[in-house]
């Protein structure tokens, strides 16, 4: 793998309650002037880190793809912040915005998810992947729209990892993965909601959802009417034919440097089953996802276990999920067993990252 690691990345901390303090004005000022220099900022949002860049600049862009070693057929999303009126940024994105997606920002934005809508020229073809429709979405974390804000340009930002790697929910997981390879990162602490945003096409009917996330199915549903989940029959070639139709659809996205299995069943069942798929890994280093009011049976107290949160609030399940994978990494794991919640609300976001870390195709 190509390092290319070429610089001192500045880490500045920054606090999402206090955005008028000394330290994290000075901070965002330099974030946003690196920004609109043609730099690059990780930057927190209430779903995972991003990598932002300004999106109407090419080369900036390109940058991202760079480091993140991305391929150019996986398109990145554009967050936008409201300046003098709440969509002025995004007149300078889409052509158009159909009353569908009006009644979704309307519920929905800011907050985590991304709408496809046909893209303006100004948009760099890098962003879209050379597709008509451009990603957008207006985040709700303090410090992401002071950011945007302040730059005064709509930021490009995919999750602030390498491509195909475990997202990052920490300052720290941003660093170990593109250190030396970006300018800043601004350190906000964890994540809230821990999986990327849903990503959906509005202009379809049905609508699409490419990639479920916080905001659900039957949420959309209730608002703008009949909606499905795109599902992939079988998995992608390793280098797809045509650009990707979403940011996160197919591939091996989100994926530990181990062997990532999944367990299914009741909770009941859980802990006895993810005892025999251990036993059956006993010449691996096997590390396990426990949620905690799952019952361990006491032969799992010999293998590296991660405390990921309580099965009955899948929202604790999907905020912890990357942590708990990039943890049993660092401890050395080389087989890492995870329970499959019900696909149920987020359970359906937790579903699909896990599929695709496991390099699954769809049900």
């Amino acid at each position: 793998m190509d390092d290319n690691r070429c610089m001192e990345t500045l880490r500045l901390i920054v606090d999402p309650g206090e955005l008028e303090a000394p330290a994290t004005d000075a901070a965002l000022t330099r974030a946003a002037a690196i920004l609109r220099d043609g730099g690059l900022v990780a930057l927190p949002t209430e779903t995972v880190y991003g990598l932002g860049a300004n999106a109407l600049d090419r080369e900036a862009v390109a940058r991202i793809f760079a480091a993140k070693q991305r391929p150019s057929w996986d398109p990145i999303i554009v967050h936008i912040a409201p300046l003098e009126r709440m969509d002025a940024m995004l007149d300078g994105l889409v052509e158009e915005l159909p009353e569908t997606a009006r009644k979704l920002i309307n519920a929905f934005w800011p907050g985590p998810l991304t709408l496809l809508l046909p893209r303006m020229r100004a948009v760099p073809e890098a962003v879209t992947a050379g597709r008509p429709l451009v990603g957008v979405r207006m985040p709700s974390h303090p410090v992401a729209l002071e950011l945007i804000r302040r730059a005064g340009v709509p930021v490009a930002a995919p999750s602030a990892n390498l491509f195909g790697h475990t997202s990052p929910t920490t300052a720290e997981h941003v660093l170990a993965d593109l250190g030396g390879r970006i300018e800043v990162v601004l350190d906000a602490g964890p994540t809230g909601y821990g999986l990327e945003s849903t990503v959906l096409d509005p202009c379809q009917d049905p609508m699409i959802i490419y990639r479920p996330g916080a905001v659900t199915e039957d949420q959309i549903r209730a608002v703008a009417g009949p909606v499905e989940i795109h599902r992939e029959s079988t998995l992608p070639a390793a280098v797809p034919r045509e650009a990707l139709p979403a940011p996160g659809v197919g591939l091996r996205h989100y994926a530990p440097r181990a062997r990532l299995i999944l367990v299914e069943g009741p909770q009941a069942e859980l802990g006895e089953r993810l005892a025999e798929s251990a036993a059956e890994e006993r010449r691996e280093q096997v590390g396990i996802l426990l949620p905690a009011d799952v019952e361990a049976p006491p032969e799992l107290a010999e293998y590296r276990v991660f405390a990921w949160g309580r099965w009955a609030a899948p929202e604790e399940l999907a905020r912890d999920l990357y942590a708990g994978l990039r943890a049993l990494d660092a401890e050395g794991c080389t087989v890492i067993l995870c329970p499959v919640p019900p696909e149920r609300g987020i359970g359906a976001a937790i579903r699909d990252r896990l599929r695709k870390a496991a390099g699954k195709s769809a049900e």
